[in-house]
């Protein structure tokens, strides 16, 4: 894997819908709204100094949010932070870079 680059798109897993839980409360506080529905479906990530996950999660029928979240390298025990995000998307947008 390149650094910097983003990596094919994978399938979530229960880690990664334990990251996007986490910062759940970032994003609702942002959009100012409660995600009843919050289902992680696939993911990309991006070696920075440490690294963004780009996570497409599903919050209704055909509705969708794109995360960017930040993880710090090991031993900053820092908190994973919501760096952006992206509202409007369907099952089938690409997620990318932003």
């Amino acid at each position: 894997m390149m650094p910097g680059g983003l990596t094919e798109a994978k399938p979530a897993t229960p880690e990664i819908q334990q990251i996007a839980n986490e910062v759940k409360p970032q994003l609702e506080q942002k959009t100012n709204e409660t995600y009843k529905d919050f289902e992680a479906v696939e993911y990309k990530t991006q070696v920075v100094a440490g690294v963004n996950y780009y996570i497409k999660v599903r919050i209704g029928d055909n509705n969708y949010i794109h995360l960017k979240i930040f993880k710090s390298l090991p031993g900053e025990n820092e908190s994973l932070t919501l760096t952006g995000y992206q509202t409007g998307k369907s099952k089938d947008d690409e997620l990318k870079g932003f």
